[in-house]
C-alpha cells in the first residue's frame, strides 16, 4: 500500500532546504572552502507525528509494537537533514550533484516518542583532492534531558570531475561467500516515493524515472537511508528476536545505486552487514555494527 500524500505536510523544512538548494544551483559558487569544523547549528523541533512514525515504521518493515514508546533512530533523516543542510551554506560545490556516501549511527540512548527534539549539527571536514570531494556532517540529536542521545556522521561525495570510461573501481569489496541470508527487501517501483513522501528527500532521482534517465541511471533508484532503515530492521528481527534497541552503532557505506523495482537480499557474516543480489556481488549497501547482546 503506498503512504499517503497528507505526510507531505509534515515535511516543510526539508522542502524548503530543496528549494533553497535549487536556488542556490543557480549562482556562481564561492571559491573559498568555510574553515572546517564549521560552528554548530542548533534548532529545537516539535514531536514527531505519531502517524507519521507509525507509516514509516510499517514501511521499513519494523514491528510497531517494539516502537511503541521510542523513535526508530534510523528515521534520523527526517528530523535532521534540514538542519545538516544549513552547515553546507557557503560550500564552492555545486549542491545538486551531492550523492549520499555514507553514515555512522551512534546510539547513546533512546529517543522517546511525543518529545520535542534538539538538534545540533555541523560542517566536520572537507576532503577534496579534485576529483572529487567528499564533506562529513556531524548531527547530534537528543531531547533536553538526554542531549546526546543520537550522534550521526553523514558522508556526502560530490564529482568534481567527469568519472572515466572503463574505471572500474577497485575499493568495492564484495560479499563474503559464506555470509548468511537473513533475509530479502520486496522493493516495489513507488518505495523511493515512498520514502520521500515520509522523509521529506524528494529527489526526482528517486521516484521519476525521466529524471533519473536524465542522471544516468535506467530506472529510479532508491534512497540510501530507505536501504539502510530497511537492512536495520531484517537485521533487528533475525538477529535480535526484534528488540529495537539492540543495535548500538552501524557505520554503512553505500556502494552503488539500488534500481527499483528489485528484490535484494540482506547478508551477515559476523559484524558485517551487507545488502547485495547474492554473495560475492558487490553490495548496495555495505556496513558493519554493534549490538547490547540479549538478556
Amino acid at each position: 500500500m503506498s503512504v499517503s500524500n497528507r505526510f507531505l505536510l509534515a515535511q516543510g523544512p526539508m522542502l524548503g532546504t530543496l528549494a533553497r538548494t535549487a536556488l542556490a544551483s543557480l549562482r556562481t559558487p564561492s571559491a573559498t572552502r568555510p574553515a572546517v569544523p564549521g560552528p554548530w547549528i542548533e534548532r529545537e523541533l516539535p514531536p514527531r507525528p505519531e502517524a507519521l512514525v507509525d507509516a514509516y515504521v510499517r514501511a521499513t518493515g519494523g514491528d510497531l509494537a517494539a516502537y511503541r514508546r521510542t523513535l526508530p533512530v534510523h528515521l534520523f533523516p527526517q528530523w535532521s537533514m534540514a538542519v545538516a543542510a544549513e552547515t553546507l551554506r557557503g560550500v564552492p560545490y555545486p549542491l545538486v550533484r551531492v550523492l549520499n556516501a555514507g553514515c555512522a549511527v551512534n546510539v547513546r540512548a533512546p529517543l522517546p516518542r511525543g518529545e520535542r527534539l534538539v538538534v545540533r549539527a555541523r560542517l566536520e571536514s572537507i576532503d577534496d583532492d579534485g576529483r572529487r570531494a567528499i564533506l562529513v556532517q556531524r548531527v547530534v540529536t537528543g531531547t533536553r534531558a538526554e542531549p546526546d542521545a543520537l550522534v550521526t556522521e553523514i558522508r556526502a561525495f560530490v564529482p568534481l570531475e567527469a568519472p572515466k570510461k572503463g574505471g572500474a573501481r577497485s575499493d568495492r569489496r564484495t560479499v563474503d561467500l559464506d555470509a548468511r541470508e537473513i533475509g530479502s527487501l520486496r522493493l516495489a517501483a513507488d518505495a523511493g516515493l515512498d520514502f520521500a513522501k515520509l522523509t521529506g528527500d524528494l529527489n526526482p532521482l528517486h521516484w521519476l524515472a525521466p529524471w533519473a534517465r536524465a542522471m544516468g541511471h535506467r530506472r529510479p533508484i532508491l534512497h540510501g537511508f530507505a536501504t539502510l532503515a530497511r537492512a536495520w530492521e531484517v537485521l533487528v528481527r533475525a538477529r535480535y528476536a526484534g528488540a529495537a534497541g539492540a543495535v548500538r552503532t552501524l557505520d554503512a557505506r553505500f556502494v552503488r545505486p539500488l534500481p527499483l523495482p528489485s528484490r535484494p537480499f540482506v547478508y551477515l557474516a559476523g559484524d558485517r552487514l551487507a545488502v547485495a543480489d547474492a554473495p560475492g556481488a558487490v553490495p548496495y549497501l555495505d556496513a558493519t555494527f554493534s549490538a547490547e547482546p540479549l538478556s
